[in-house]
């Protein structure tokens, strides 16, 4: 296993879709080992492979931050069944790292998935979960958490993270 860079806003491989993963073999095993190090690390509860640079639909979650290792799971091709109700929380991004917005999501999903078997399995989520298991879908759509906020502070963020890229402050 091995600690990977973390793509960062900018970088257009996070604006495309993930392709969905065909193979469950020994690299994609190597890629989630490399996943959950990585996301340990940075630290954070949810990282998706395009994050890393590796366009497949594949995700590691971890609403514990690694306290509790029955709470780590693997998404792989995952879709989303069922939403309800709604919640209004602060969320943030690895790839956008020191940015914190309120965004409104679901506050239950349900998602259908494989896991790193390539066996298929079901998972109802709540709060956190729920919002951790959005957010990394929309990266693998192709999407960041700033696509949900309104286009006067997306483009607010963005001017402010391209001042610090030009500085040299922006990790």
């Amino acid at each position: 296993m091995a600690l990977r860079p973390i793509v960062k806003l900018g970088d257009p491989v996070l604006q495309r879709p993930s392709r969905p993963v065909l193979s469950f073999d020994a690299e994609l095993k190597e890629l989630v080992g490399d996943m959950v190090q990585t996301m340990y690390a940075a630290p954070g509860v949810g990282l998706a492979a395009i994050q890393i640079g590796v366009d497949l639909r594949v995700a590691v979650i971890d609403v514990s931050i690694a306290r509790d290792p029955r709470e780590l799971f693997v998404l792989v091709n995952p879709e989303i069944v069922r939403r309800e109700g709604k919640l209004d929380a602060e969320e943030g991004c690895l790839s956008v790292p020191g940015y914190m917005e309120p965004v409104e999501r679901a506050a239950v999903v349900e998602v259908q998935a494989l896991d790193v078997e390539g066996r298929p399995y079901s998972r109802l989520g709540e709060g956190l979960l729920a919002r951790a298991i959005q957010h990394e879908v929309d990266h693998m759509d192709g999407r960041l958490f700033l696509s949900h906020l309104s286009r006067i502070k997306r483009h607010l963020i963005q001017r402010q993270i391209e001042k610090r890229r030009r500085s040299g402050t922006w990790p």
